[in-house]
């Protein structure tokens, strides 16, 4: 079994609980509330840019050609394309490039995004890589379920389509790819990548639940 699969098999309690969580299931069936899907639009803008930079201290850290195209070229794909997706949702909804930029990280989006590039800086590249490897397959992974569920379009369809889109399958096998060569190049940091991991899918869950509850801070 490959070290990803193993992963996933170890997260696979998370990723249910993924599928099945209202924003994903209300978001495919096109009756998401616009309010929380814009929450996660104007939050995930702002993670990521620290998705982006974890990708790019990886890959300043990496020591071999193939890890660092993956990993720079991974940086370049979120600043290149995501974001401007990004941008071209805020502007059906009204919001603009700075209302993006200014808007505050919830407390699960500065714990995401802190946690990413803390592990970036401190971390080893192999765990690094695992802490970036749950966004990527998961947004793969829960977009396919929307498609499954989703009955014909609706105003979220282009959410959907870009994560089941053949650029981003291609991004997310290479990012599986690196996860499984790295943890057999090194084998001894595997737990620490797995830590990482779950970590990380934990996050995941807990940002889409960010977004449908409207969290805030307390003060």
């Amino acid at each position: 079994m490959a070290f990803s699969d193993d992963l996933l098999d170890a997260g696979a309690e998370i990723w249910a609980a993924q599928l099945d969580h209202p924003f994903v299931t209300e978001l495919a069936a096109g009756d998401l509330d616009p309010v929380a899907f814009r929450r996660w639009l104007e939050q995930d803008y702002r993670y990521l840019f620290d998705y982006a930079r974890t990708y790019a201290v990886a890959g300043a850290k990496a020591r071999d050609e193939s890890a660092m195209a993956t990993l720079l070229g991974g940086a370049d794909a979120v600043l290149s394309e995501e974001l401007d997706l990004h941008r071209s949702f805020a502007a059906k909804y009204g919001v603009s490039e700075a209302d993006l930029a200014e808007t505050e990280k919830t407390p699960t989006c500065e714990a995401y995004t802190s946690f990413l590039v803390r592990t970036a800086h401190e971390r080893p590249v192999p765990v690094a890589v695992a802490a970036l490897f749950p966004c990527m397959q998961g947004y793969l992974d829960v977009a396919e379920h929307m498609a499954e569920i989703a009955e014909g379009d609706n105003r979220y369809t282009p959410f959907i389509e870009t994560y089941t889109s053949e650029a981003f399958r291609a991004e997310t096998a290479a990012l599986r790819d690196l996860v499984d060569d790295r943890a057999a190049a090194r084998p001894g940091y595997r737990d620490e990548m797995r830590e990482a991991f779950l970590t990380s899918a934990r996050l995941e869950l807990a940002f889409w639940e960010m977004a449908y509850a409207d969290e805030g801070w307390a003060a």
